[in-house]
């Protein structure tokens, strides 16, 4: 006897449909998910489906938009527990970024699939500001260097952090040599002056750094709360704006 479906609200429902397209690319990859699949997998009719994205294109944007989100969030947690100093947190930057993109390998399946869309250019382009200055939020304690010109390094060192990851997946490179190559990127890029242990002018590490300061363009957070609890906040902002 057929059962039932389980009626859920239009914000769970969306959850429940993006939690099996991840479902369907790790399994299928990014060429076995259309609203058709999905609705097979899901246990759902198309209507329903295509009520929540509309277009194959607007699923993956979806689906980017999810995992984008689950891979900063990540590499912002590691960055909480990072130990003080220039060299302990780009170290922890590079192994989060790296831990993420083999742990999450459909974010870069979604990211092919979505190559070329003019949307797809805008959302890559958002993700990557955000990325920049969330890195350039927590390095500024240990570099002289201007925020905007520490900014335009961080965006620099991304792109290499993309190639390197490329590396990673093509199996040539090791964990430990794509996290060591990442981590002296992001060292070199701090400027002259710049120093391992403490900041450049010898200031609050990150931890250390209070809302107003280093955090500022991600948000605040608790009063004492360092730069990576900042963008967390920010991050539940942005989506809490984005359910509205």
């Amino acid at each position: 006897m057929a059962t039932t479906p389980t009626r859920l609200s239009k914000q769970a429902r969306r959850e429940q449909l993006l939690d099996t397209a991840v479902a369907i690319v790790r399994t299928r990859g990014a060429d076995g998910l259309t609203l058709v699949t999905l609705a097979e997998e899901a246990g759902v009719s198309r209507p329903v489906v295509y009520g929540h994205f509309a277009t194959r294109p607007g699923l993956l944007l979806a689906l980017h938009r999810r995992l984008d989100e689950r891979h900063r969030a990540a590499v912002t947690r590691a960055l909480r527990s990072a130990a003080t100093g220039a060299d302990a947190v780009a170290r922890a930057i590079s192994t989060a970024y790296f831990a993420c993109a083999t742990d999450m390998p459909e974010l870069g399946a979604v990211t092919a699939a979505l190559k070329g869309s003019p949307e797809m250019e805008a959302v890559r382009h958002d993700s990557a500001d955000r990325y920049a200055e969330l890195m350039a939020t927590v390095l500024r304690p240990y570099s002289p260097l201007a925020p905007k010109d520490l900014g335009l390094r961080c965006a620099g060192v991304l792109g290499a952090a993309d190639a390197l990851a490329a590396e990673l997946n093509r199996r040539r490179a090791t964990d430990d040599e794509a996290v060591a190559a990442l981590t002296g990127l992001i060292m070199g890029s701090l400027g002259g002056g710049a120093e391992s242990g403490r900041g450049a002018e010898s200031g609050p590490g990150p931890a250390e750094t209070e809302a107003g300061g280093a955090g500022a363009g991600l948000g605040t957070g608790p009063a004492g709360a360092g730069p990576a609890e900042a963008g967390v906040e920010a991050e539940a902002e942005t989506e809490a704006g984005a359910g509205a």
